[in-house]
């Protein structure tokens, strides 16, 4: 189904968080270009809005390019149904792995001793020296 719209309501809320940002550079070149609040040096001025409209266009086609990324991914997903995003992110092999940990849990309960050690191995002192040294 082919839109009028290059992104749809959720890739540009996605997106949204960039505009902040963006509003803000906008906001210093408009400061540097109209208010020179460092003076009237234009090898200044011309350094100070080459960084901040550099890094402003950066981020905007990166904003760009990520939204269009974001969108087509959705619509392979969309295309393949639902399904295909559990077996996306493996969360059938998930749960059979948490099951597993879970299993391997209650076993090392079982085989610990009464204080909490594995049964077999000591903390390095007898019992029957410690019950001597009490006495």
């Amino acid at each position: 189904m082919a839109s009028a719209a290059p992104f749809d309501r959720e890739t540009l809320l996605d997106l949204v968080v960039n505009a902040i940002p963006l509003g803000i550079m906008l906001f210093f070149i408009a400061v540097f270009l109209l208010v020179n609040p460092f003076g009237s040096d234009p090898v200044g001025t011309a350094i100070q809005i080459t960084i901040v409209g550099v890094t402003f266009l950066a981020l905007f086609v990166l904003t760009y390019v990520s939204g269009k990324a974001i969108s087509e991914s959705e619509k392979e997903l969309e295309e393949k149904g639902f399904a295909g995003v559990s077996e996306a992110v493996g969360a059938e092999d998930a749960v059979t792995e948490g099951e597993a940990v879970a299993g391997e849990l209650e076993a090392s309960e079982d085989t610990n001793g009464a204080d909490g050690e594995p049964a077999g191995e000591t903390d390095g002192t007898d019992d029957e020296e410690s019950a001597d040294a009490a006495a």
